[in-house]
This record gives structure tokens, C-alpha cells and sequence, in this order.
């Protein structure tokens, strides 16, 4: 395993129509712990990860995740707004990746809990790409190879290379070896979801972090959807946006 090297990149950006900021948003408002440090401590705890690479979309907005960065001492890139891919790309030339470990950087609570296993897997089977769906939205990464990544980029359309960085991958599966891996059933679960797009998924996920905090950053997920079916209200709340998530996910 010591010829590759796998690499979290999160690509970042301030701009939200319905929420700003929505990585910096805090979880714990009292000890201001950011959606974005759980993130990251999370994955700082999983160690197959060699090194976490900001993604940083280019403005003035966005400056604060430079001063996250060097905050954290994590590596960091200034990238295109739009094309998420050349970041996610130049997070892992950075760095002298192999492999990305992608994650999102409004989703605070990592399905963890197969990572180590599944990123072996992904060396052993010499896949080009492997991904996590059907999980419940936010809570689901996938595992790419750098090469697949730029032969993504340089064959693929503007629209692969938005925020929909798997998406040529996913469209030309002849052409790489991939495989699709799918959580318990009790993770699988299209009424609910973990990222933070609007204010309503902030309640939520404040709420779930508080009940767990003793937890983080490895918030138990399992426990976490008992937690949600046990409280209506917080359901109800992100019940009316699940269905809009889901339909730009596992294609």
C-alpha cells in the first residue's frame, strides 16, 4: 500500500442562495465546532487518509477557507467556481495523490465506518472508482483514482465537470472499472438526510450533533436514523427536500 496515496479533497465554497456559508456553519454553537471541523477531524481519525487538501473556488468570499486552512494546517488549492473537477484534480497533484477520497464539505456526518476496508478493496481489485450509494444523502464518499479524474476532465462536458464530479465516470462505465457499494438497509433511507442546503437541514443536524456530541467526530449513523424516526418534528422538517436531493445522486 505504500506506493499509493489516498487523499481527502473537499471542495469549498461560500456561496448558497439558501444558506451561506454552509460549511463554516457551526454545529456546536457554544464551543463553535463547524460543520467543516467535524468533517475533518473525522477524517483526520481514519488512517488511510495520508493528507486533507481544501479545494478553495477563487473570490473574495471564499478566503476564509484559506484561513482555515492554514488554521489546521491543511494543504490547500484556489480553483475555477464552476469546475469542481480541475479542484479536485489540482487538491490531489498538490499533494501527490493516487486516489481521492471524495467527501462533501456541508455533510458532516461520514459513513466511517467501512472506509478502511473499502479503500483496500479499491487497491485489491485495481479499481479506477468506487462509490458508496443509496446512503442516505450526505453521509456517502467516493473513491477515485487520480487518472480516472483527469481522463474524466478531458473527455468529459462542462457538466462533468460541475459539482457532479463522477457523473462521466458514472455515464461511461465500459471505458473504467468501477463497482457500487451499498450500505446496511437501515442506511438506506430516501425520507432523510445529512447535509446542510438550507436552514431547516442546519436544525437538524445541530440537533443530531448535540444528542451525539460525546460521540463526534464519529457520529454513529445507525444510531443517528433511530434518533430521527424517534422525533418526528426533526424528520418533518427535512422531509420536504429529501426528494429533490436524491435525484442528482447515484447516477
Amino acid at each position: 500500500m505504500s506506493s499509493r496515496k489516498l487523499v481527502a479533497a473537499i471542495a469549498c465554497r461560500n456561496n448558497g442562495s439558501r444558506l451561506y456559508g454552509k460549511p463554516l456553519q457551526n454545529l456546536d454553537v457554544v464551543k463553535q465546532i463547524t460543520i467543516l471541523d467535524n468533517i475533518i477531524s473525522c477524517l483526520k481519525s481514519l488512517q488511510i487518509v495520508d493528507e486533507i487538501v481544501l479545494g478553495i473556488s477563487m473570490g473574495s468570499d471564499n478566503l476564509a477557507f484559506q484561513d482555515y486552512a492554514i488554521k489546521n494546517d491543511l494543504a490547500y488549492i484556489f480553483g475555477d467556481e464552476k469546475d469542481v473537477l480541475s479542484r479536485l484534480i489540482s487538491c490531489g497533484e498538490k499533494v501527490g495523490a493516487t486516489d481521492i477520497l471524495r467527501v462533501t464539505s456541508e455533510s458532516p456526518f461520514l459513513y466511517f465506518d467501512v472506509v478502511n476496508e473499502l479503500w483496500q478493496h479499491h487497491i485489491d481489485a485495481q479499481l479506477d472508482a468506487l462509490f458508496m450509494d443509496e446512503i442516505i444523502d450526505g453521509c456517502g464518499f467516493e473513491i477515485i483514482s487520480l487518472a480516472a479524474l483527469k481522463k474524466s476532465h478531458e473527455k468529459g462536458e462542462d457538466r462533468h465537470r460541475s459539482e457532479l464530479c463522477s457523473l462521466y465516470i458514472r455515464e461511461n462505465k465500459d471505458d473504467f472499472n468501477i463497482e457500487k457499494v451499498y450500505p446496511p438497509k437501515e442506511l438506506i433511507r430516501k425520507d432523510l438526510r445529512l447535509t446542510v442546503d438550507n436552514p431547516e437541514d442546519l436544525v437538524v443536524c445541530r440537533a443530531v450533533y448535540q444528542h451525539f456530541k460525546d460521540f463526534a467526530p464519529k457520529i454513529p449513523l445507525l444510531e443517528v436514523v433511530q434518533y430521527l424516526d424517534n422525533n418526528s418534528n426533526l424528520k418533518d422538517l427535512i422531509f420536504p427536500f429529501a426528494e429533490a436531493g436524491y435525484a442528482t445522486m447515484n447516477k
